[in-house]
């Protein structure tokens, strides 16, 4: 069921996230348009649809019919104005620097009806920024996915210093009406609340890494089946409630001074971008990888995410 008085949905860009957003909204009933620049890149988009519902479809999700009416509710274009013209909700997802989104936002503000939302699935970029000097701020919030989008539940509500809260309210409403989980985001602070706990683990993780304390295989093992495996049911501050405060003091007491501060970059990364190796793109990171394995990591990532979803939502 579509949220009352949002009827369509434009993506703007159709890079990484933007065909798996587009796909999840078609497919709870808005009418939806795909909307990036390139032609390339929606011919691009084009199969990643094709691979979004390929996979919701195995998980499971969906069925025949179900794609088959996303499909006819979706459509994809080069042409932004026309697209957002009649639009009721608009979230861009274009490259994450200020200069692009700053320059789309101006766009979509005069392109867009006055009384169009005007979301930004940045994973970082303060929301307050992108409303300066815009018409009708209030209408401006973040809606931050994480990817793959139609997968993972949670979306991040953020709200920028004059976002008003009827367009809180309706970002909500919208993201349950697509069957995920809003998560709001109360103060409008750099990396928001998922990226500042993860960049937080993935430092310490790094950490780790650098002072030779385990390997990059062991270090992922241990956190992907300790501490993945337990957040993801029970949430780092409920966690706190189970192993006791009291624990938590005593253990606290001397280990946080020992954990890494670091306000730079770990030296094992800048290696290797020095190196080239920037992780699946060029076949190799902190891990190596085979054009096979990196198609059949996919593979079984996607099957154990959606594993993961149905278990935690059953």
């Amino acid at each position: 069921m579509t949220v009352k008085g949002i009827n369509k949905v434009v993506v703007v860009g159709a890079g990484t996230m933007g065909p798996g957003m587009a796909a999840t909204f078609a497919r709870y009933g808005y009418d939806t348009t795909l909307s990036d620049i390139k032609p390339e890149q929606i011919e691009k988009a084009q199969g990643t649809i094709d691979f979004v519902f390929k996979t919701l479809l195995g998980g499971g999700f969906v069925t025949e019919e179900d794609v088959a009416a996303a499909r006819g509710r979706l459509s994809l274009t080069t042409d932004q104005a026309a697209a957002v013209a009649d639009a009721d909700y608009i979230v861009e997802t274009v490259p994450e620097r200020l200069e692009i989104k700053k320059a789309v936002f101006q766009e979509l503000a005069e392109q867009a009806r006055q009384d169009a939302i005007l979301g930004s699935n940045t994973s970082g970029i303060p929301i307050t920024t992108l409303q300066e000097g815009l018409k009708n701020p209030g209408r401006v919030i973040g809606m931050h996915w994480s990817n793959p989008p139609h997968l993972i539940p949670v979306i991040e509500v953020i709200k920028g210093a004059e976002t008003e809260q009827a367009t809180v309210d309706t970002t909500v409403a919208v993201i349950e009406s697509v069957g995920m989980v809003p998560g709001i985001v109360d103060k409008d602070v750099p990396g928001f609340v998922e990226n500042r706990i993860l960049y937080a683990i993935m430092r310490e993780a790094l950490h780790l890494l650098d002072e030779g304390v385990a390997s990059a295989e062991d270090i992922d093992k241990i956190t992907k089946w300790g501490i993945g495996y337990k957040l993801a049911v029970i949430g780092p501050l409920e966690l706190l409630d189970v192993a006791g405060l009291d624990i938590y003091t005593a253990v606290a007491s001397y280990l946080n001074k020992d954990l890494s501060n670091n306000t730079g970059i770990s030296s094992t990364v800048t290696s290797k971008v020095e190196e080239g190796k920037l992780g699946l793109k060029t076949q190799g990171g902190l891990f190596e990888y085979t054009p096979e394995q990196i198609q059949e990591l996919a593979q079984k990532r996607g099957r154990l995410l959606v594993a993961s979803k149905k278990a935690l939502t059953s």
